[in-house]
C-alpha cells in the first residue's frame, strides 16, 4: 500500500508541489532518477578523513557524496544531508558553485536524495562542509517528511511506516544498527567457540520441538499440509547423530499462531544450539560468555540500564534450583511432598488457584511463574524443572522427579531454556507419545509423532546440552527497548483500516 501525504501528519498540499517540481525536473533534467552514480566517500569516511583539518581551511580536495536532505537553509545554500552512516554539510553559492548546479535548488525539497561533487572545507564555526561545484538530483521523494524534531507520534504508525520511523528518528536507527551487531555478535561467538552453522528447514510436515500452535499451510504439488517452524530443535538434534559436528547452532525464524504482547511476536528470532558431550551446567556457563560478550559490544561494559533498573551481564549468574525458589517466596517446600493431590491441597491452602487435574510438577511450576518470575531482576539461571513439563530433558540423580533443565531470567523475563538433552531412545519415544495423547486431548489434531526423529535417536545421539535463547528480548534488554516490536524491524501488526 503506498503512503499518502496523511499518513506523515502533512497535507496534500505539499505533495502537490512536489509533483509540480518533478514535472518540471523532468523536463529540464536529463535523469531524475539516474541508473548510475558512484560517491567517491560516505560521509562517516568523509568526517574520518578530514576529522583534523582547521576551521576555515580550504582542502583543494575534489569529493563526490550523496544522501537524502534533511535541512536546507537560505533558500538552499546550506543543506544538511546524510546517507546511512551520517551527515555532511552542502555549501552553494555563486562564489563556487555554477548557475547550472543552484537553478536546481528550488527544485530540491527535504527527503530528496541528491549527489554532490565539491571541494571539502571546515567553515569557521568548524563545520565540515563541501563547496558544491556539481549536484545531481539522485531521487525525488513525492511525498513530505515527517516533523524533524518529534518524529511520528503515532505508535502503530511507526510500526507500519517503519522507513518513516527511521528517516524522523534517530534512536530507532541506532536500536537497529545494535540489533545488527548483536545478531552477528552471536554468530561470531558461537563460530569462535567451534559451533557450526547449519540451515534447518521453515516448512514441516510434522511440526514439534516446542509446544506450540503452529500456523499451517498447503503444498500444491505434493498435496501436504504443512507447517511453518515453531522449533529447530528435531533438525538440529539429527545433525548431532549424523557426526556432522559435536557442536551445532542456527540463528533462526520461529513461527509460533499464539498471541501478541509487548514480549511476544508470532515470529520471532532464536539462537538454538547443541553440544555433544557437554550438560546443562556447560550451557549455563555459555550464556554467561556470551550474554557478556554482547553487552561488551554494545555498550563497552557489561552493566548497563534498562529503563530505571541497572543490569549487568558480568557472569556468574545466581543459580537457584525452582523447588527452593518457590520454598524461600511461599514457605512450600514441593520436596517433601509426594504426590499430585498433596500438591495441588497444598498449593490450594496458600491461596493459589489450582486446576483440579494438575501434577506436583505443574502446581510447582505454577507458583513458580506467580511468585518468583516477579523477583527475578538481575541474571539468574533456575534450575531442576518439574519432568512433567519437560519432556525433552534428562532427570536430575537421586530426584526422578525433576530434570536437568534451567530457564535464564532477567528483568522477569525469560531469555533462555536450555537441557541436559534426553537421548535414550525408549524413553524418549515414551514422552513424545505422553506429549502427543495430551495434545489430542485438547484438541490438536493436526499434532502427530515425528516417527523420523525417533529413527534417528534410534540410530544413536550422543549426551547433549541444548539451547535456545530469544534473540529479540535479548535485544530489547541490550538497546533499552519497551516492546519487541522496537526491535523487530516490520513486526506483526493488523491491517490497515481505510
Amino acid at each position: 500500500m503506498s503512503q499518502t501525504p496523511e499518513d506523515t501528519g502533512l497535507s496534500s498540499d505539499q505533495a502537490e508541489v512536489r509533483a509540480q517540481k518533478l514535472a518540471k525536473l523532468r523536463q529540464t533534467v536529463a535523469e531524475v532518477y539516474p541508473a548510475h552514480f558512484h560517491r567517491t566517500l560516505t560521509n562517516e569516511e568523509l568526517s574520518e578523513k578530514y576529522e583534523g583539518i582547521e576551521p576555515d581551511t580550504l582542502t583543494g580536495d575534489i569529493v563526490t557524496v550523496a544522501g537524502r536532505v534533511y535541512s536546507s537553509r537560505n533558500s538552499g545554500m546550506f543543506m544538511d544531508i546524510h546517507d546511512a552512516s551520517g551527515k555532511v554539510q552542502i555549501f552553494s553559492h555563486k562564489d563556487t558553485t555554477p548557475e547550472a548546479a543552484r537553478e536546481l535548488l528550488p527544485l530540491i525539497d527535504l527527503g530528496d536524495i541528491i549527489g554532490v561533487t565539491g571541494e571539502v572545507r571546515r567553515t569557521k564555526r568548524g563545520e565540515l562542509t563541501v563547496n558544491a561545484h556539481e549536484i545531481i538530483m539522485l531521487t525525488k521523494s513525492l511525498l513530505p517528511m515527517p516533523e524533524k524534531w518529534h518524529g511520528l507520534s503515532d505508535v502503530e504508525l511507526r510500526y507500519r511506516k517503519r522507513h518513516l520511523d527511521i528517516l524522523s528518528n534517530a534512536d530507532s536507527k541506532v536500536r537497529f544498527q545494535q540489533r545488527s551487531k548483536i545478531v552477528s555478535g552471536i554468530r561470531r561467538f558461537m563460530e569462535d567457540d567451534g559451533f557450526m552453522e547449519i540451515e534447518t528447514p521453515m516448512l514441516h510436515s510434522v511440526y514439534g520441538g516446542a509446544t506450540a500452535e503452529p500456523f499451517k499451510t498447503h503444498h500444491n504439488t505434493l498435496k501436504l499440509d504443512m507447517f511453518l517452524r515453531i522449533a529447530p530443535e528435531l533438525y538440529l538434534k539429527r545433525a548431532l547423530v549424523s557426526g556432522l559436528t559435536d557442536k551445532v547452532f542456527e540463528v533462526n525464524r520461529n513461527f509460533r499462531n499464539e498471541g501478541v504482547s509487548t514480549r511476544h511476536n508470532p515470529e520471532f528470532t532464536m539462537l538454538e544450539c547443541y553440544w555433544a558431550y557437554a550438560d546443562y551446567e556447560d550451557i549455563m556457563d555459555l550464556v554467561e560468555r556470551l550474554f557478556e560478550t554482547l553487552a561488551l559490544t554494545i555498550h563497552g561494559k557489561t552493566d548497563f540500564m534498562y529503563g530505571e533498573t541497572e543490569l549487568s551481564f558480568k557472569g556468574p549468574f545466581k543459580r537457584v534450583p525452582m523447588p527452593d525458589a518457590v520454598k524461600d517466596a511461599t514457605g512450600i517446600d514441593f520436596r517433601a511432598i509426594d504426590n499430585d493431590e498433596a500438591a495441588r491441597a497444598a498449593a490450594k491452602a496458600a491461596g493459589f488457584e489450582i486446576e483440579d487435574d494438575w501434577t506436583w510438577g505443574e502446581c510447582l511450576a505454577f507458583i513458580f511463574e506467580e511468585k518468583v518470575e516477579p523477583t527475578l531482576i538481575r541474571p539468574a539461571h533456575v534450575t531442576h524443572f518439574p519432568k512433567d513439563i519437560s519432556p525433552f530433558a534428562k532427570e536430575v540423580p537421586g530426584e526422578p522427579r525433576l530434570v536437568e533443565r534451567f530457564e535464564t531470567y532477567c528483568n522477569t523475563w525469560e531469555l533462555g531454556n536450555a537441557f541436559s538433552e534426553l537421548n535414550d531412545p525408549e524413553e524418549q519415544r515414551k514422552r513424545m507419545v505422553e506429549q502427543l495423547e495430551q495434545a489430542h486431548a485438547r484438541g490438536e489434531t493436526d499434532k502427530r509423532l515425528d516417527d523420523e526423529f525417533l529413527d534417528a535417536i534410534d540410530q544413536g545421539m550422543p549426551p547433549a546440552g541444548g539451547l535456545g535463547i530469544g534473540v529479540d528480548r535479548l535485544v530489547m534488554l541490550l538497546t533499552n527497548a519497551p516492546s519487541i516490536r522496537d526491535v523487530i524491524l516490520f513486526p506483526a501488526r493488523k491491517n490497515r483500516v481505510e
